[in-house]
């Protein structure tokens, strides 16, 4: 889910000989489904409804596929660097993904259309958290992006948003307006610790 707290020090517990985890194995499996989503949404058209399917059902398996993958990384202590990359990476980019090509295929065949709006807000607010999480990390490797309320709240109601669109549920509309609130404020949340974070960061001084 949504990591975007920020701690000192990261708890992270790396695998003997570097070996992929299993929580690494279920991430891996969730950046590799994206692709089948972004091509069941883009070839979508009324003659070929079952391609909403599909999209739908890779969707929601993601997200049972990112609920395993935290459970399994707390519980079983197997939080790894890359995990704690390559997690937000995947959650990112599936929702980035299903906002842009939903405001296309809403607009030309479903019921219920996705606002250009809506877009640009939760799209720049994940392009910027992914940036902002790159710098810190080139940094200083220690800190570790953790959750808070404000991002899992964010993300609930942006993947239940993504849902009802391609269900053509008309009450969607309040949904991606509490989206769009959580959206704003867990994305100044997160500046406002990026830059705490970045200001008390010790760089490495100059030499010539």
């Amino acid at each position: 889910m949504e990591r975007s707290d920020i701690n000192d020090e990261a708890e992270f517990h790396t695998p003997k000989g570097y070996q992929m985890t299993f929580a690494n194995k279920v991430t891996l499996f969730r950046i590799v489904s994206i692709p089948f989503f972004i091509a069941a949404l883009a070839f979508y058209t009324p003659e070929r409804a079952f391609l909403k399917g599909i999209a739908l059902g890779i969707f929601l398996l993601a997200i049972v596929s990112d609920v395993i993958d935290g459970y399994i990384a707390r519980s079983h202590r197997q939080k790894t660097p890359a995990g704690a990359i390559l997690d937000p990476v995947a959650d990112k980019a599936l929702l980035i993904a299903a906002f842009l090509l939903l405001y296309h295929v809403s607009k030309s065949y479903l019921a219920v259309a996705l606002p250009l709006w809506v877009v640009v807000l939760v799209v720049s607010r994940d392009v910027i958290i992914l940036i902002g999480g790159a710098l810190i990390l080139m940094v200083n490797k220690s800190k570790q992006i953790t959750p808070t309320w404000w991002g899992k709240a964010t993300t609930f109601f942006q993947m239940a948003t993504v849902a009802g669109i391609i269900l053509e549920v008309p009450a969607v509309r309040f949904v991606w307006w509490l989206a769009c609130l959580l959206t704003a404020i867990s994305g100044v949340d997160y500046a406002r610790r990026g830059i705490h974070a970045l200001n008390n960061t010790q760089l490495p001084e100059k030499t010539c």
